[in-house]
Parts: structure tokens; sequence; C-alpha cells
């Protein structure tokens, strides 16, 4: 495994993350980000799970951009 697949699947990660829906996944199951911040548990391993899927969202934009360059990367070494 190299660095390439290895960044591969952080992008991958990334991807997963970014498409979920906090009213229809994430509230439901106790996952929202108001909860966390209104109770102050911010600094739990909960609370920064929750802020890691936030910050993704929120780059969906430059997910995109990466994608297309891992994309055409592919296409072009074969």
């Amino acid at each position: 495994m190299g660095l390439w697949t290895l960044l591969e699947g952080f992008l991958l990660i990334a991807n997963a993350l970014a498409i979920l829906n906090e009213e229809r996944f994430l509230a439901p199951r106790g996952w929202s980000f108001s909860e966390v911040t209104s109770g102050g548990r911010a600094k739990t391993l909960k609370g920064q799970l929750i802020g890691l899927i936030y910050a993704t969202q929120y780059l969906r934009v430059p997910l995109i951009i990466l994608n297309a360059i891992i994309i055409l990367v592919k296409l072009v070494s074969g």
C-alpha cells in the first residue's frame, strides 16, 4: 500500500462524511451539532467526531475538486 492509495482512502472517508444528512441520519441518533455545542461536550470524542463531520460538509467544493483530480489521474495513468 503506497502513499497514493492511502490518500485515496482518506478522500473516500471524507466523501462519506460529507454526504451525511443531519435531519435524516445524525439527529435521530443524537449526533446533532447543536446538541454537542449546547451541552458543552465539544471536547469529548463524540463532540470531536461531530465537528469533523460538519467540517467535511462545509468543505464540499474542495472535495469535488479533489475528486476530479483523482479521477483525471486515474484516467491518465491507466
